[in-house]
C-alpha cells in the first residue's frame, strides 16, 4: 500500500475511533442527561453527537455529491447559526434512537470515505484528503467540548467532597526563557490546516522572555490569597466591570472544602495538584494574574515562536490565553466557505494556544488557533507569563 493510502487509512481509523468515543459517552449516561443543557454556552451532549453525524453527511453527500435527501430537513436543528443553544434540548433524539441513527450514519460515511466513487474523488474538497482531515478535526473538537459539558454536569450532581491533600500557595518563580532572536515562520500551509492558520508568514520577536511552564494551581492560589480579585488596579476597565457583574473569586471548577480547595472534572472531583496548570479562568482573570505577577500575557506569535524553538514545557494541560485578539493573517483567504473563520475576526474573540488534557492529536499542533470571547471560563483554559 502506498504511503498516501496508508495515511488515509490511518485517518479513517482515527475518525472511526472518535465515532466510538462519542457514542460511548452518550451510551453510559442516564437517558435524560443527554438532553440537559448544563451551561448556557454549551449544547446538550446528545446534540453534539447528532451534530457531528449531520456535519459529516452534509459535507460528504450534500456538498460533494449534491444529494441533500438526508440532510435538508436537519439544517434547522444542527447548523449552530440556525438553532440557538437554548432551543437545542427539545431536538435531541432519545438515547437509543440517537445511537442507532448516528451509528448507521457513521458506518455509511466511513465506507464512502474509504472508497469514494470516481466523480466524488475529483471534487476540490477531496484533494489531498482535505475533507477527511476537516471532519476528523471537527469531531475531535466536539469530543473535547463534550468533556466540558461533563464537567458542568458534575457541578450539578457532585456532593461534598474532602480533598486528600491541602493546596498551599506558591509565588510564581518559574524560569523565564529568552525568545528566539531570528525571524520565525508563523502558521501552517499543510492541507490539514484551517484557513485562519494560513498563510505562513515571518515574525520577529516583540518581547524578550516567556515562562517555561504555564501558571500552576499553587501560584494561582497565591494570587487569590493576596486579594487579587479585589485589587482594582490589576484589572482592565472591562475586566473589572466583568468581575463586578459576576462576583467570582476562584477558577470556574474550583470548590472550597473545609480547609482547602479541590476541583471538579469530567470524571468527578479531584485534588488540585500544586504543580499542575490552573484551568477554568477567563482572559480577564489571566490578564489580572499576569499584572499581579509583574508580567503580561504573550502575543500568540511569541507563544508559537517559543513552541517551535522547543522552549515551552507543560504543554497539553490547558489552552493558554494570549494577549491579542483573533485576527486574519496577511493574505488570508477564507476556506472551505466564507463564514468559517471570518465572523470571529470581530475584536471580541481572544486567541488560545496549546491544547488541554481533552485535546486530541489532530488539533494538537503548534499553529492551531483556538478562540473564545474574553469572558469564557467553562473551557479548559489557563495562562503562561511573558516579559519585555
Amino acid at each position: 500500500m502506498k504511503e498516501h493510502e496508508l495515511g488515509k487509512a490511518r485517518r479513517i481509523a482515527e475518525l472511526a475511533a472518535m465515532h466510538r468515543r462519542g457514542q460511548d459517552i452518550i451510551g453510559r449516561l442516564p437517558v435524560e442527561d443527554i438532553r440537559i443543557q448544563y451551561h448556557e454556552d454549551l449544547s446538550p451532549l446528545g446534540w453534539h453527537l447528532g451534530h457531528c453525524a449531520f456535519i459529516e453527511t452534509y459535507w460528504l453527500r450534500e456538498i460533494v455529491l449534491g444529494d441533500n435527501a438526508t440532510t435538508a430537513t436537519l439544517h434547522g436543528v444542527y447548523f449552530p447559526d440556525l438553532c440557538e443553544k437554548a432551543a437545542r434540548p427539545e431536538f435531541v433524539l432519545g438515547r437509543d434512537q440517537l445511537l442507532e441513527w448516528t451509528g448507521a450514519v457513521h458506518s455509511e460515511n466511513l465506507a464512502l470515505l474509504a472508497d469514494p466513487p470516481a466523480h466524488m474523488r475529483q471534487h476540490r474538497l477531496m484533494r489531498a484528503d482535505y475533507l477527511l482531515d476537516f471532519l476528523v478535526q471537527h469531531y475531535a473538537q466536539h469530543l473535547e467540548i463534550m468533556h466540558y459539558v461533563l464537567a458542568q454536569r458534575e457541578l450539578r450532581i457532585s456532593g461534598p467532597w474532602t480533598p486528600g491533600r491541602t493546596l498551599t500557595p506558591a509565588n510564581p518563580l518559574g524560569e523565564a526563557l529568552r525568545l528566539p532572536r531570528q525571524p520565525v515562520m508563523i502558521g501552517c500551509d499543510a492541507p490539514c490546516a484551517y484557513d485562519n492558520e494560513q498563510p505562513r508568514h515571518a515574525f520577529r520577536r516583540r518581547g524578550k522572555y516567556i515562562a517555561q511552564y504555564p501558571v500552576t494551581n499553587a501560584e494561582y492560589l497565591a494570587f487569590m490569597e493576596n486579594d487579587g480579585y479585589r485589587h482594582r488596579e490589576l484589572w482592565s476597565r472591562v475586566g473589572w466591570a466583568w468581575l463586578d457583574n459576576t462576583r467570582v473569586d476562584c477558577p470556574a471548577l474550583w470548590r472550597r472544602a473545609e480547609h482547602s480547595w479541590y476541583e471538579l472534572s469530567a470524571a468527578g472531583p479531584r485534588d488540585l495538584k500544586p504543580d499542575a496548570a490552573v484551568r477554568g479562568v477567563c482572559f480577564y482573570e489571566a490578564e489580572a494574574f499576569s499584572r499581579w505577577a509583574g508580567a503580561r500575557l504573550p502575543h500568540e506569535f511569541e507563544w508559537e515562536a517559543a513552541a517551535r524553538a522547543g522552549l515551552l514545557q507543560g504543554l497539553g494541560q490547558v489552552w493558554e490565553w494570549c494577549a491579542n485578539r483573533f485576527h486574519p493573517y496577511p493574505g488570508f483567504r477564507p476556506f472551505p466557505y466564507e463564514g468559517y473563520s471570518t465572523p470571529w475576526f470581530d475584536d471580541r474573540h481572544g486567541v488560545l494556544r496549546g491544547g488541554s488534557e481533552h485535546t486530541l492529536p489532530p488539533v494538537r499542533r503548534t499553529s492551531f488557533r483556538n478562540f473564545y470571547t474574553l469572558d469564557k471560563r467553562h473551557i479548559c483554559a489557563g495562562l503562561r507569563l511573558a516579559w519585555d
